[in-house]
This record gives C-alpha cells, structure tokens and sequence, in this order.
C-alpha cells in the first residue's frame, strides 16, 4: 500500500449538471481543482480516472425499473416522471443523465477499489457523495447514490464491516435506508435537525432495522449550531461509535453545506471549523480502519466563496499537506473567480474562527437544545453498540 493519496477525476465528471440556475453548479467543482492546483496540492496526489459504473454494479443498489427510466429519460431530456422524483425542480431531467451519474458512482467505486486493493490508503472524489439517492427515487439532487454503490462493491469483495459518516448538513437518508438492515455498514449522520431542512429524516430514533440495531446513528442538530457546538457533538458521538464498530474500512461524505454562508441550510459553521471535522476523520480513518479512508464531496451551494477553500484543504488533509487557514488565496485563482462568475473572491483559505469546543465529558447541560440533541443520539444508539451512554 503506498501512502500516496489518490484523487479519482476528470473533466467529465462535471457534466453532472442540472442546468445554470441550479444551485448544485459544477463550478464548484472546477474551481475546487483550480484552487487545489494554485496552492500545489495536485502535485502530492495520484490522479486517476474512472469508467461509468456498469449496470449489473447500478443494480447492487438500484431497481433495474428505475435505472431503465433513468436510461430513457437521459436520452429524451424534454420527458419527466416525477413519480420516481425525475423532472423536478430539484432533480430536472439533462440529456446524457444516466452517462454523467453512472460516472460519477463509477468514480466512487474506482475510489473504493484502490483503497481496498491497497495501491491507495486514501481515496478521493469531490463529485461523488449523492447520498440522496434511494434505490428508485431520484431525489435531492442525487440520482445514482454512488455511496451506496462503493458499499456494495466493498462488502461483494469481502469487507466485513463498513462505517459510513456524513457531515453534510442534510441527512445522509439514501445510504441509510438502503443499508437499514444490514449490520455490516454504519452509518452515522450529523446533521442539521429534520424539523428545520429537507429531508425531513435523521431523527436519533432511526437506529437500524431489524437485526441490525444499533447500525444507523443519527445526531440531528439544531438550526443555528455554530463551530463550537458542532465539534462538541461530533466529538460526543462519532469517535465513541467508530471505536466500537471497528470496521475494515471508513467511507466519508463532506457535504460543506452546513458552512454559515451556505443559502440552503440554517447551520452556521466556518471553514476553521469544517476543517477541523476533517482533520478528525484522517485521525479516526488511522486509528479505527487501519487508515483505509474512501472520501467523497457532497452538497455545498455557495459555489465560490466556501466550497472550493473547503474542498481544497480536504484534498490536502488526505494528502497529508494540511494548508493553514491563514494562507492567502492566489490571485491567479481570484481572477478565475472573477471571470467565471463575476464576482470576487476570498482572500484566505479560512474564516478566522477558532475551531475551539467544550468536551461533553465536562458535563451535560439539560437546558440546552444542543445538549438534549447529543444526548438523544447517545442515548439511542450507544446501548445496541455495547457503549455505556452516561460515560
């Protein structure tokens, strides 16, 4: 296994695109690699590409009458069905659909494959984490959940057991619910709360189906939860469930929508504060998983000023060249900014903020909503996991 990270991209994968007044523009995307590119950290990774996933591999996860639309609505762009959440105002309907997002899980599955085969620790696509996707439901902008994909691929090659975290601020349900009631996979989803955003799900209570107890854990936070508060909570929950676990294998969604400039959510995070979130996943992925770490994007819809800094240093966190927040941005880069959307640019590859958190060992405050929030998620999932949840 070499330690050298790989980034599994090419210029196709941003023909994911649902039109210029959608707010999941593939720019952000491209000015991720060129932002990654002007600080040199494309120079410390592996840069791969990938096939489309083949059908039999959609079928792990998806119902063969769903991928079947799919395919014909791609080809006939001006048709809809809603039914399946397809030429909607989230999910409009793009020729060439199914090619784009069969890309998109194939570079997923690629990602899992190197790390599993050990050519790569780590492995990354910033145009995958569609966890949306249901298994014949289009949904959330998410029409193929090349998680989901890679997960099958991983457990069909013989991972016994495979931890799954989310730190987009909309529920990872896709990937949930499709693993429900497979005890092999954990899923584990912070998020902001489902009585204030879309989906709707990711309440502490949704725990795993039936002989899978304990394999869905949920830490739905309140609207307005800031750095500190976020960390506290993450730091409450994850690392406890990831130990216990002890999977083969650590696959991440870094959704940067929870960012406070974000337009479509109510969470209020930093990039210092996001940063330190992936800073803690690296530590965990080599404590837990033998440092085997499968790293996908996710949603982030404030396309130039957050995404491409956070993206930028989760490329350089899995490749070990952390870049400090302080850092300017490179003029080269702003200017790009400024063509391609006429706007300015950030000045630094951070916010400012201190990434600062109170442990929860130091006490639980009943009178706090963040508190009862991380305490549900305990409370609901530690026993099923042999974890004592007052400790």
């Amino acid at each position: 296994m070499t330690d050298r990270a790989c980034l599994v991209f090419d210029d196709r994968l941003t023909a994911y695109n649902f039109g210029q007044s959608h707010p999941m523009a593939p720019v952000r995307v491209e000015l991720t690699m060129s932002l990654s590119r002007e600080l040199g950290i494309l120079d410390h990774l592996e840069i791969v590409g990938a096939d489309p996933c083949s059908e039999e591999q959609l079928l792990t996860v998806h119902e063969a009458g769903y991928v079947e639309r799919v395919r014909k609505l791609s080809a006939h762009p001006t048709h809809s069905d809603p039914t399946i959440g397809l030429g909607t105002e989230d999910n409009p309907v793009f020729a060439g659909m199914h090619e784009a997002s069969a890309l998109i899980a194939g570079a997923t599955v690629e990602a899992a494959r190197r790390v599993w085969t050990a050519e790569n620790k780590r492995a990354i696509n910033i145009a995958g984490g569609l966890h949306h996707a249901m298994a014949a439901q289009a949904s959330g902008f998410c029409i193929y959940n090349d998680v989901a994909v890679a997960i099958a691929w991983l457990l069909d090659q013989g991972a016994q057991k495979v931890a799954y975290v989310d730190v987009d601020a909309h529920h990872g349900d896709g990937v949930q619910q499709i693993f429900y009631d497979d005890p092999r996979v954990l899923t584990i989803s912070v998020h902001e709360g489902p009585q204030s955003l879309f989906p709707g799900t990711g309440w502490p209570t949704e725990t795993g189906g039936t002989g899978a107890e304990g394999s869905a854990v949920n830490v739905a936070l309140p609207p307005g939860t800031s750095d500190a508060g976020w960390l506290r909570a993450f730091h409450a929950v994850v690392p406890q469930v990831l130990r216990e676990f002890g999977p083969d294998v650590l696959i991440t969604q870094h959704g940067c929508d929870s960012h406070m400039d974000d337009p479509l959510t109510n969470l209020m995070l930093s990039v210092d504060g996001q940063l330190a979130t992936y800073k803690a996943l690296r530590d965990l992925a080599e404590e837990v998983a033998g440092g085997r770490w499968i790293i996908t994007g996710g949603g982030g819809y404030a396309v130039t000023d957050v995404v491409p800094r956070i993206w930028t240093h989760l490329l350089a966190v899995a490749a070990d060249r952390d870049i400090d927040p302080a850092t300017p941005t490179p003029e080269a880069w702003r200017q790009e900014v400024s063509r391609l959307r006429g706007t300015g640019a950030p000045y630094r590859m951070g916010d400012g903020r201190s990434a600062g958190y109170r442990p929860w060992e130091l006490g639980f405050d009943p009178a706090s909503w963040l508190d009862r929030s991380i305490q549900a998620a305990r409370v609901e999932s530690f026993p099923s996991l042999g974890i004592d949840p007052t400790l």
